[in-house]
């Protein structure tokens, strides 16, 4: 890695400082020789017009002595032509042997009255010239400076540069590689920085003394490092802390990810397992229970909360799983144990059905020999007494045939033979039972619209629960003067209704409307002759139909109790 970035740099700077060297030389180089042939040419046209000075005010000296005088001087050549274009004189030619020069570039300007120059190769002598040429009277002069000499210069100096450049080429390099090592250690000890907190060591830190850009990305780095050293102290305390709040839960708790397979489980459930719960084992390695599963497979393709019942995790033991989806794409689930309170439920309900059976027998036997003193006493005390006994015997018996119809319900011992029938037939049914009790309270039971569909429904038990909904209706609701009965089509079930115009029942009441022995009026009930089961009873008798039942109503507009029932698709027998 040090290699590599001090390359880097060291080649970044080479070329940069060449580019420059190289730049720098040529302009330089350029500059040099245009001022050097600038100066010449000068020179050379200055001594060119004393040439022509000089042959137009010759005295009797031959012209040929005056360009030798002058060209000796000059160091050039000279060459004197007419104003036909014919050479007179030359330095370093016969002009006899010499062609016509009235077309050279630099004598048709001087031929014209102007300076004339030019640089070639001369096809007398074969050297390169600088030409620069005059006028004078008659014809025109001109000198010719080799331009061999000026190359040698031109040379020497190039050299001379060329070695220049190279040194200073070197002493930069030398530089640049100083501070490319300087730039390399500072960028090294940034990257191994980030190579430790990449590899989760945010205790990292990283000090820069420079206040250059370098300084200022280490610093950003550092202060970065720090807070997230925080933010995952905060963290890291944080899931501590939940994981001991759900370690200390008495129910099992189990998170599972997006591809089932297990990422974290407490205590409980590491209790709960039949081996050894570890992250990223499959989940149905750890719980084989289908129900569980099943509610698990939902809850991560639906996105929603599932519940489901779990019997087979632990011999002799139930829970109720609750699956809830998490953000990260998985699911946790909460297993809470219902074991004891199900032993508990269970011995409560076979207490009520062992008393109710223990406590039916005295109570026959009270009514009856109560009744049957009855009928053989004429004193109007004792008949008066006997009375009291026997509606105070039924009353118990009523109450005791309740609580051994409850218990059995809720046990499951209850028995429903399930079967299609019409709603209508139901509920006429119904009415028909209780119109005696109608007639004698001044109520008149009227029967409205029915659904045409058929419910999947034990005749005998949802008769039991019209048949109360009906006489709670009549008895409490007489002031209404009417009960209302119907069935309503809801789809994939028919929703029942019985609706009085009585005095109706606080909103505080309802919720508890349907719990055993819950009475809105104490007196009013007892008086009545009813024992506070008959809304449970109701309530389970739904429930095992796969119903729901409820109640509506406000006071002094009357009450209306309806309850659902699915419709019916084949005979079934099922327990409660």
């Amino acid at each position: 890695m040090t290699t590599r970035i001090f390359f880097k740099l060291l080649a970044a700077f080479v070329l940069v400082i060449g580019v420059a060297t190289l730049t720098l030389d040529l302009s330089v180089r350029r500059a040099w020789e245009g001022s050097l042939e600038r100066e010449l040419e000068s020179n050379l046209t200055q001594k060119t017009k004393l040439l022509a000075d000089s042959i137009d005010h010759r005295d009797k000296r031959p012209i040929r002595e005056i360009a030798e005088t002058v060209a000796r001087t000059a160091g050039a050549r000279a060459t004197v032509i007419d104003s036909g274009g014919k050479v007179l004189a030359d330095t370093q030619a016969n002009p006899e042997e010499m062609e016509n020069h009235a077309k050279r570039p630099e004598f048709v300007a001087a031929l014209h009255g102007a300076v004339g120059s030019s640089r070639r190769t001369s096809h007398t002598v074969g050297t390169p010239f600088l030409y620069v040429a005059v006028p004078v009277r008659e014809g025109a002069v001109r000198l010719a400076y080799p331009l061999s000499s000026l190359q040698a210069k031109m040379q020497r100096v190039r050299w001379h540069l060329l070695l220049a450049s190279g040194l200073a080429l070197l002493i930069a390099t030398v530089l640049a590689a100083i501070l490319a090592q300087a730039l390399s250690r500072r960028l090294q000890t940034i990257v191994s920085f980030a190579e430790r907190i990449a590899a989760g060591d945010l205790s990292a830190r990283i000090e820069e003394r420079s206040n250059d850009e370098i300084a200022h990305v280490a610093a950003a780095l550092d202060r970065t490092a720090r807070r997230w050293e925080q933010t995952f102290a905060a963290v890291e305390t944080g899931r501590k802390q939940l994981e001991t709040l759900l370690n200390s839960m008495q129910d099992a708790v189990l998170a599972v990810s997006a591809d089932r397979k297990v990422e974290w489980a407490n205590g409980v459930m590491q209790q709960l397992a039949w081996r050894d719960v570890q992250a990223n084992m499959p989940l149905v390695d750890i719980v084989r229970d289908p129900d569980f599963l099943n509610a698990v497979d939902e809850a991560l393709r639906l996105r929603e909360v599932r519940t489901a019942r779990a019997n087979s995790l632990l011999p002799g033991s139930s829970f109720n799983v609750v699956v809830a989806p998490i953000a990260a794409g998985g699911v946790v689930a909460v297993l809470h144990d219902t074991s004891e309170l199900e032993r508990v439920e269970k011995t409560r309900r076979d207490f009520i059905a062992n008393v109710s059976h223990e406590l039916r027998t005295p109570l026959t036997s009270i009514q009856g020999y109560a009744e049957t003193l009855l009928d053989a006493t004429n004193g109007v005390n004792n008949r008066e007494f006997l009375e009291i006994i026997r509606k105070n015997a039924a009353r118990m018996s009523r109450l005791t045939e309740d609580l051994l119809i409850l218990a059995q319900v809720e046990s499951g011992e209850t028995e429903f033979v399930f079967e299609p029938v019409l709603p209508s037939q139901l509920l006429q049914e119904a009415a028909d039972s209780l119109q005696d009790k109608a007639r004698l309270a001044a109520v008149e039971v009227v029967l409205r619209d029915c659904s045409p569909k058929m419910v999947s429904a034990d005749p005998d038990a949802v008769q039991q629960v019209l048949s109360n909904l009906i006489e709670n209706a009549i008895r409490y609701g007489a002031s209404g003067g009417k009960v209302w009965l119907g069935a309503n089509d809801l789809g994939n079930s028919v929703e029942f209704y019985v609706q009085d115009f009585g005095p109706g029942i606080a909103s505080d009441h309802l919720p508890r409307l349907f719990e055993r022995f819950y009475r809105v009026d104490k007196g009013r009930s007892r008086q009545s002759g009813g024992t506070g089961l008959g809304l449970a009873i109701a309530k389970h008798i739904v429930r095992a139909h796969g119903g729901t039942i409820r109640v509506e109503s406000r006071l002094n507009q009357g009450s209306t109790f309806l309850f659902t029932l699915p419709v019916a698709v084949s005979p079934t027998k099922v327990h409660a």
